[in-house]
């Protein structure tokens, strides 16, 4: 996108088109503006226009250009934080609901992969969140332990049998979550905004928010060419927000996060390395992923911005890195390298916040966009539609506040990650 290849990588040179879209121009009327096309804008207007609302969604650049367009494409169940510490988070009411909907959030990202007919190369194999020592096996048993105890189809593999799914004895034992899997993140979302526009939304890209102001019972959403008057406003700009809501960003501290994929790999290599094609990550403080392709591509990600020195350092400890995991590898090319950046709140949860009357959204999503902006986002469909009370939401209402020292803590992360992979931080 905006001819920069290290923006979406492989996923913007292997998922289908977009639907065809235009700027808006002149003033349009509609029940509700959705600001942002990623997964949870785009949920929202498939799941209203589904209910005969009509929706408006003004995008600033292109359909999953920001988070929703540059992960590694895992669809996971829950969030980073353990289980049993959300209740302490967000009180056991608020807990409890937040667990049930984002534990299931994986299958409503399957059904409308299913419903809609979205070519995604949808994997429902499950994930393996990979034990390093007995350090990270203890953290994986305690965490299948609480999922369990809630009826979530987990358990820990051992070495051997982690190193049989995997192709790599690199690891003490993984975590299988079965209700999870992968996708090709920018071919999903450019299908949920196929559906949604055969539902009826209409979807306006190069079109970002410039301001917003109240207007009788309703508000009017401008951009530079044109505006929206509508009844409400769903904000669905995440972390990657500018204009009106931009505190959404504001309270996120960015994590860089890089991705690279080999070429396809041969047959015989491929039989050896995530033959059922599993989605993994490592419990190192900084992490690891890495994923298969359907065409056998290897999509290893870490840590790090490919900017600067790191579009250096990181690529070549990538490579390093493969190798440790995979001898198996031989020399490694790389077709694709790409970045992106995750918006982390303090305390690693999500937030719902109510800007004003009629004027809502979610975000802090963690490093966990595919299955909670889904469910997010028909969440907040439902709540515009009426069918989901404010007091009936999976989170309370809180007021973004912008993070303190977010741009040193950022500096922090991207130079960190510089310094360690540089220093040969191992697997």
């Amino acid at each position: 996108m905006y001819n920069d290849p290290r923006s979406h990588g492989l996923w913007e040179k292997t998922a289908p088109q977009p639907p065809v879209t235009s700027p808006l121009e002149g003033r349009e009327k509609a029940d509700v503006v959705v600001v942002g096309g990623g997964f949870t804008g785009l949920s929202a207007a498939l799941h209203l226009a589904e209910r005969g609302i009509k929706v408006i969604v003004l995008e600033g650049k292109e359909i999953g250009f920001g988070g929703a367009g540059r992960n590694v494409g895992l669809i996971n169940g829950g969030m980073w934080v353990m289980p049993k510490e959300l209740p302490n988070v967000l009180g056991p009411i608020y807990g409890e609901r937040l667990l049930d909907l984002l534990g299931n959030a994986p299958f409503l990202v399957r059904e409308l992969i299913e419903k809609h007919q979205i070519e995604c190369q949808l994997e429902k194999n499950g994930t393996l969140h990979c034990a390093v020592g007995e350090k990270g096996l203890a953290e994986i048993r305690e965490r299948c332990s609480q999922w369990a105890a809630r009826g979530a189809p987990v358990r820990v593999l051992d070495a051997q049998e982690t190193a049989d799914r995997i192709g790599s004895s690199a690891y003490s034992g993984a975590l299988l979550d079965e209700r999870a899997g992968t996708l090709q993140p920018l071919a999903y979302v450019r299908g949920l905004a196929h559906a949604a526009q055969k539902a009826g939304a209409t979807i306006y890209t190069s079109s970002p928010v410039t301001d917003s102001q109240a207007n009788g019972d309703g508000w009017v959403v401008k951009t530079a060419s044109g505006s929206v008057h509508a009844d409400w406003i769903i904000v669905a700009t995440e972390a990657y927000s500018t204009g009106p809501w931009k505190i959404m960003r504001e309270e996120q501290v960015y994590l860089p996060y890089f991705n690279v994929a080999t070429k396809p790999l041969g047959d015989n290599v491929r039989k050896t390395i995530l033959p059922n094609r599993e989605g993994c990550w490592d419990t190192n403080e900084i992490l690891s992923s890495f994923r298969m392709d359907q065409a056998g591509r290897l999509v290893f990600g870490s840590v790090g911005a490919l900017r600067n020195t790191g579009a250096a350092v990181h690529p070549a400890w990538a490579k390093r890195a493969m190798k440790r995991l995979f001898p198996q590898l031989g020399d490694i090319e790389f077709e694709c390298e790409w970045y992106g950046q995750i918006g982390m709140t303090d305390d690693s949860v999500p937030r719902f916040h109510k800007f004003a009357k009629n004027v809502v959204g979610f975000c802090g999503y963690n490093g966990r966009g595919i299955a909670p902006g889904t469910i997010f986002g028909k969440t907040l469909a439902a709540h515009v539609a009426g069918d989901l009370a404010e007091d009936a939401l999976p989170l309370p209402v809180t007021d973004p506040q912008a993070r303190s020292f977010r741009a040193l803590k950022e500096a922090y992360y991207e130079v960190g990650a510089q310094v360690a992979h540089f220093a040969g931080e191992r697997i």
